[in-house]
């Protein structure tokens, strides 16, 4: 059986004015073709819908059984119909980002929050995975975006460049350079630092070899296939040095201790990117770059 959702909003007019003649006017449908409407649905459904009589039309007990369940049937159109055209919108659906370190974790999920909190019908998935797996990702849209410490150069797709993090020096405890209140890159040079690869990644390596290398000497550095905190875990027992975001000073490692670093061009920052495939129509990706471009006023890198 097919009911026409005109004729089922003619009942629910007819009900609430109590008049097939007003009900009509509501609707802008001339009386008589309402009142066919009507009856033709009475006659689809083997039921009287209204008693009537020359004072106007009142439900019947079956009538108010169809009322209800085209107020719930019409409630849940309306609930379609918003959502198609928030989705259109990218104000609903799903957003799945991911993050290649946790120096970035804080901001990423204030950002998101932020975003969710001005659309609250967008649903989020996040992961946390190496550089290389999140480009893997992004490729076979299993993700929408990545956000990654660095300029992200290998990456072919489309990047952004968001917020930076100055740099600082983490020490052992019992390191001499610890009981200094800010540290020069060339204080260093004889220093074996310790990295994670994944955790920021290479750009951090760069930037050291950048800042220490001499002709036929480069700095001495070593890449471990572990989490950050297992690098400053190392620290903390009085292997080596590492450098790391500011955001780590906020970190509560005993042996470990935080200083400025400097040279002479002033402090270093490590920039943050987004990348995300530029094939990606998903209108949620659309909305929150728009989002990013707002809050993080980033530059563009080619």
């Amino acid at each position: 059986m097919n009911l026409d959702l005109t004729s089922l909003r003619c009942v629910m007019a007819a009900a609430e004015h109590g008049s097939f003649r007003q009900a009509g006017v509501a609707l802008n449908l001339k009386q008589s073709a309402l009142s066919r409407r009507i009856r033709h649905l009475e006659e689809q459904l083997g039921v009287s819908i209204f008693e009537r009589s020359s004072g106007g039309v009142r439900l019947t007990p079956a009538g108010t059984s169809l009322q209800h369940s085209a107020r719930r049937l019409f409630e849940e159109i309306d609930g379609i119909v918003r959502t198609a055209q928030l989705a259109s919108r990218g104000e609903a659906g799903m957003l799945k980002a991911g993050f290649s370190t946790a120096v970035s974790a804080d901001r990423l999920h204030a950002t998101l929050a932020g975003h969710i909190k001005l659309f609250p019908e967008i649903g989020l998935q996040v992961v946390e995975r190496s550089f290389s797996q999140l480009m893997e990702a992004l490729s076979v849209r299993g993700l929408d975006i990545a956000i990654v410490a660095g300029q992200a150069r290998r990456y072919s797709g489309a990047s952004m460049a968001l917020w930076s993090e100055r740099l600082i020096v983490a020490l052992p405890a019992k390191h001499p350079l610890s009981n200094n209140g800010a540290v020069e890159w060339s204080d260093l040079k004889d220093e074996t630092f310790l990295l994670s690869r994944c955790d920021p990644g290479s750009d951090l390596r760069d930037i050291i070899v950048k800042k220490l290398a001499a002709p036929g000497d480069t700095p001495r550095i070593e890449t471990w296939e572990v989490s950050n905190e297992n690098v400053l875990a190392m620290l903390e027992v009085g292997l080596h040095v590492s450098v790391q975001c500011e955001s780590w000073a906020a970190a509560s490692y005993q042996g470990v201790r935080f200083r400025e670093l400097h040279d002479a061009a002033g402090p270093s920052h490590l920039t943050f990117t987004a990348c995300w495939d530029r094939e990606n129509t998903n209108p949620v990706l659309a909305r929150f770059l728009e989002h990013l471009r707002k809050t993080h006023h980033p530059t563009r890198l080619m």
